[in-house]
């Protein structure tokens, strides 16, 4: 292998002992087919079962391999910035080493990097073997992000893509600590294909990724790319303190015509509660980007390496 590789494959490992032996088996026979000096860089972001010495395993029986392995856990996100921070190659393909990602699509996003693309995109084009709440929360979650946000995220798109390396080098620029690498991905921009696939089933284990971690990551990757929820507060208090002084102004005139009468205590509670519980809604928006301003003004590192072998 040359000193700077022309692919480098990023993979990210979570408590992944039993996919390592499969993943290896599939994806090293098919990089070998493309003659191309390659290089795969494992992360092993804190796993707590046996991954690291397996991949030190597979380190043995292949010089091709890269390992950084993360003093704990830091999350995926952290992983693939890990990942591509020390790849090398003159092209970066992150994928996941579970098999969702189908490695029998890389000699294809090859083939268009040569044809002159920048980023090459792989497309879910069919969901079916990810469950019904899954297929549709993620439909509504690209719906309502394009919806809020500048930025357009391609749809049913993950991190699986290939990218060059000035598209890389642009990427890790990007240093913000709350990091929602699909938009980062979608922010740089450059030339870009779409390859469409059918998302095979997960081949060992189960996915570390519960509802309650999709939706943080949902809540992460809005607030990262729009300011539209700040907006909807500020149209909201407009609102409400238009209606409170046309209604104030009602009042006043069936008080001076009419007489005072005694208001109802249903209605009054009703308005307590319905401006007490929009308050506390908008404090929560305001509190979500108070909080990444505090995250980012630490300026801690994003990721801390243990080891990392070459």
């Amino acid at each position: 292998m040359s000193k700077f590789p022309d692919l480098s494959i990023v993979v990210p490992f979570y408590n992944e002992s039993e996919s390592i032996e499969i993943f290896f088996q599939r994806v090293v026979p098919i990089l070998k087919k493309t003659n191309l000096d390659f290089e795969i860089v494992c992360v092993n972001d804190g796993s707590r079962d046996d991954t690291f010495e397996k991949l030190q395993q597979q380190k043995k029986k292949n010089n091709f391999i890269r390992i950084v392995n993360f003093s704990r856990n830091f999350g995926k996100e952290a992983a693939l910035t890990a990942g591509i921070d020390f790849s090398e190659g003159d092209a970066v393909i992150p994928m996941d080493c579970d098999m969702q990602d189908p490695p029998e699509l890389v000699p294809q996003m090859i083939e268009k990097w040569k044809e002159g693309a920048d980023v090459v995109l792989a497309k879910r084009a069919d969901r079916s073997n990810d469950d019904f709440l899954k297929r549709t929360t993620a439909k509504w979650f690209y719906k309502i992000y394009n919806w809020l946000s500048e930025i357009e995220l391609p749809e049913n798109v993950g991190d699986f893509r290939l990218m060059d390396r000035k598209v890389v080098d642009a990427v890790r620029n990007l240093r913000e600590q709350k990091r929602f690498m699909k938009g980062l991905f979608a922010f740089v921009g450059f030339k870009t294909v779409t390859i469409e696939y059918k998302r095979p089933k997960r081949a060992k284990g189960e996915s570390s990724w519960s509802y309650w971690k999709l939706w943080n990551y949902a809540i992460d990757g809005i607030t990262s790319f729009s300011t539209f929820p700040l907006k909807v507060c500020m149209y909201l208090g407009f609102l409400v303190t238009t209606v409170s002084f046309l209604k104030g102004l009602w009042i006043i005139c069936r008080t001076v015509f009419f007489g005072v009468d005694v208001p109802g205590y249903a209605s009054l509670m009703t308005a307590i509660l319905f401006f007490g519980g929009l308050q506390m809604f908008c404090l929560g928006i305001i509190g979500e980007y108070i909080g990444r301003i505090y995250t980012e003004a630490k300026k801690r590192p994003i990721y801390i390496v243990r080891d990392f072998i070459k």
